[in-house]
């Protein structure tokens, strides 16, 4: 018996919904503790490094600045990319990103890690709103 596209249809979304959505979950939440980690970093880096209060909410502005600039971008590049590839490379250069922040030691190294994490964060809700939807 054959079964109608409808039916086709519902059984693939569920199989993709089971696989995707706790990955997804994952990636975003992933990026909020990415979002976080810089203020709970703040109390001992500033005072470590010897950044001013200035110096940290550049750093932070700078990591909204390049979301605002660079998610529809990231977005447009998803499509002629693809999905998995797209945030496959979000992740991994985030990854690598993130732990070059470690290794930070002036406020340009700062302003530098923080805009290229950007980069590399700042196109994954657009691609994974495609995804979902």
């Amino acid at each position: 018996m054959a079964r109608s596209i409808a039916e086709i249809e519902h059984s693939t979304v569920r199989k993709v919904s089971k696989r995707l959505i706790p990955f997804l979950f994952l990636c975003f939440a992933i990026s909020i503790l990415d979002r976080l980690n810089i203020s709970f970093a703040a109390l001992q880096m500033n005072e470590t490094l010897n950044f001013s209060n200035e110096v940290y909410g550049l750093g932070a502005g700078i990591f909204f600045i390049g979301y605002f600039l660079l998610e529809v971008p990231g977005g447009a590049l998803m499509t002629k990319f693809g999905a998995r590839k797209w945030i496959s490379r979000i992740m991994i250069s985030w990854g690598i990103i993130s732990g070059l922040t470690a290794f930070v030691t002036t406020p340009a190294q700062f302003y530098a890690v923080r805009f290229a994490l950007t980069r590399c964060s700042g196109s994954l809700l657009l691609p994974v709103h495609g995804v979902v939807s």
